[in-house]
């Protein structure tokens, strides 16, 4: 299958936000507990440096969105989350937008990207950003409340743009 990573479009919002529900709904990666609307979609994806998805057998599989990690002195480091479509995982969708989030960071001018609150029960993707060059800073113990109720670390990564 050919994935081809785009800025993403409006017509595209509608698949866009049934991937991005389903690892809110998951619990295990992403900090947000409420999904999105369709028109929060909208706004909350135009709002970022860059949103983009990954287009194979003519459908959105995943998508990143990257923006400033935080404002002012610290403003040139950036900040990413992916979404893969759960159906797609295994196709290595998720290297081939954290390669791309990497390349577009570079190109908005960040000479860094960090992430904040990688969930240690992550696996797939602590062994991809590890395989990519990302560094380990350190663990923040029981960081992140999993859906089930209990808590688990989380690993903040950084890798030089």
């Amino acid at each position: 299958m050919e994935i081809t990573i785009r800025k993403y479009e409006d017509s595209d919002i509608p698949a866009m936000v049934k991937v991005w529900n389903r690892v809110v709904e998951d619990a295990n990666a992403f900090p947000q507990i409420e999904k999105l609307s369709e028109e929060q979609a909208k706004e909350f994806f135009a709002s970022q440096t860059y949103t983009a998805v990954a287009i194979g057998d003519n459908q959105v599989l995943g998508l990143y969105i990257l923006h400033p990690n935080n404002v002012g002195r610290c403003g040139h480091i950036a900040n990413a989350s992916y979404a893969v479509d759960a159906n797609y995982r295994g196709y290595h969708i998720g290297e081939k937008l954290v390669r791309h989030s990497i390349d577009m960071g570079a190109a908005f001018g960040f000479s860094l990207l960090q992430f904040n609150a990688v969930v240690s029960t992550n696996l797939n993707a602590i062994k991809l950003y590890e395989k990519i060059g990302f560094h380990k800073v350190g663990i923040i113990p029981k960081g992140f409340l999993l859906g089930n109720g209990n808590y688990t670390d989380i690993i903040v990564y950084y890798i030089e743009l």
